[in-house]
């Protein structure tokens, strides 16, 4: 079950959508869906919690806490709109574009793809857009 809160003055405009989007990239991987909380929030809430929970003095645009169990796909995924957007204005790609590559970004953690050298950023920004693909068609 894929629930969407809201922190922030933001809504997504067709939240059913982006739901079954996200469990068919799931599914897609051999995964099975389970409790995933999406948390749409600003800087200073994001940046508290990467200072509180992850002693990181920095903003960031996703934290996620993975509560994955084998195949059984979990957690809490908190988003700053703020920092999608200052992204999107520097990767010169729409605000839509960015915060649905940060949204499955979160996933595909779960998924077990990492991002921390440069062979498996590549590796990630490839899954992303494998995924993106299913959203467009």
């Amino acid at each position: 079950m894929i629930q969407f809160n809201y922190e922030t003055n933001f809504k997504l405009e067709d939240e059913t959508k982006i739901q079954n989007w996200i469990s068919a990239c799931i599914k897609s991987y051999g995964f099975t869906e389970g409790e995933l909380n999406y948390i749409f929030c600003d800087d200073e809430y994001l940046h508290k919690l990467n200072v509180e929970f992850l002693d990181h003095d920095t903003l960031t645009d996703i934290i996620s806490f993975d509560y994955t169990l084998g195949k059984l796909i979990s957690g809490d995924i908190f988003i700053s709109v703020e920092r999608v957007q200052d992204n999107a204005v520097n990767l010169d790609q729409s605000f839509e574009n960015e915060l649905n590559r940060v949204i499955i970004h979160g996933i595909l953690h779960y998924l077990g793809f990492k991002d921390k050298t440069e062979a498996a950023s590549l590796q990630m920004r490839s899954e992303e857009d494998k995924c993106l693909s299913k959203l467009q068609s």
